[in-house]
This record gives structure tokens, C-alpha cells and sequence, in this order.
């Protein structure tokens, strides 16, 4: 199963062609906004308007053998300690190797933001992020189908 958390997921498009060529599930979760499918592959979960709660669900339900999709450290760090593969939308995979650091850099960002050191910008999606999301997509699910 692939669960991705859809809120701002700008790869929905690459996770179903990735997903279909691999014959995985995919459950989008998502607070609001989700189209419809009409492929029996594709599940969309609607969570309350709750903070957190997409990522409560996903955290919930996530495990060994399931791959994750999301931009959101805490969410990453709970799945990988479920045992779940974890990539962003980059192409980033979140592992017991980075996690901690990820956690901690995601930290400092929030705490120069905060004293005002920092303005906070996001680099903008790019192909490049594209392309590499989806060439690591393809290795988590040929590594979770061996």
C-alpha cells in the first residue's frame, strides 16, 4: 500500500503511474479536496478538518512493506518507525540514518523563523524534484515487492 498524504501533494499524477505499473493500492488522506476515482486501486480518505489529522490516520494505518508519502518530518519520522518506507515529494527517503537529523534541522528552521533570523522561503517544486521523486518511487516499490 502506498499512503500518501495528499494536503499540497504535488505528485498525485506520478504516484498513480508509478503505483499502476507496480500494481500498488494508494490511499490518498487528505483533510478536504480529494477527486474521486474510479479505479479500484485508488482510495481517498477524508479526515476531519483536525490539526494533524491526515497525519494521525497515515501514522495509524502505515507499517512494514507500506510506502509513505510526505513533505512533513514528524509524520516521516512516525512512519519509519513503523517500519514504512518514506520518501517526500522531492524524492527525499526519510530513514532511521536521517531521520533524527531531518527532525532536528526541521527544528532550527521553525526556531529561526520564529526569532526572526530567517524568512522561511520554500525553494519552488522544479522537474528536477519531479524526475527525482519519481526514479526514488520506483526503487521503494521494487524494493518493497523483494
Amino acid at each position: 500500500m502506498i499512503y500518501v498524504d495528499a494536503d499540497a501533494c504535488p505528485v498525485k499524477a506520478e504516484i498513480l503511474r508509478v503505483a499502476e505499473r507496480h500494481g500498488f493500492e494508494v490511499t490518498f488522506v487528505a483533510n478536504s479536496g480529494l477527486r474521486p476515482s474510479r479505479d479500484a486501486m485508488v482510495h481517498n480518505v477524508i479526515v476531519s478538518a483536525g490539526f494533524d489529522a491526515a497525519d494521525n490516520w497515515i501514522a495509524e494505518h502505515a507499517g512494514e512493506g507500506d510506502i509513505v508519502i510526505t513533505a512533513d518530518v514528524p509524520l516521516a519520522g512516525r512512519c519509519v518507525a513503523t517500519g514504512a518506507l518514506v520518501t517526500g515529494p522531492t524524492g527525499r527517503v526519510f530513514d532511521q540514518t536521517n531521520i533524527g537529523l531531518a527532525s532536528a534541522m526541521r527544528d532550527l528552521g521553525a526556531h529561526l523563523r520564529e526569532t526572526g533570523e530567517s524568512k522561511g522561503y520554500n525553494a519552488s517544486f522544479t522537474g528536477r524534484d519531479r524526475s527525482a521523486f519519481l526514479e526514488t518511487l520506483d526503487r521503494l516499490c521494487r524494493r518493497v515487492k523483494t
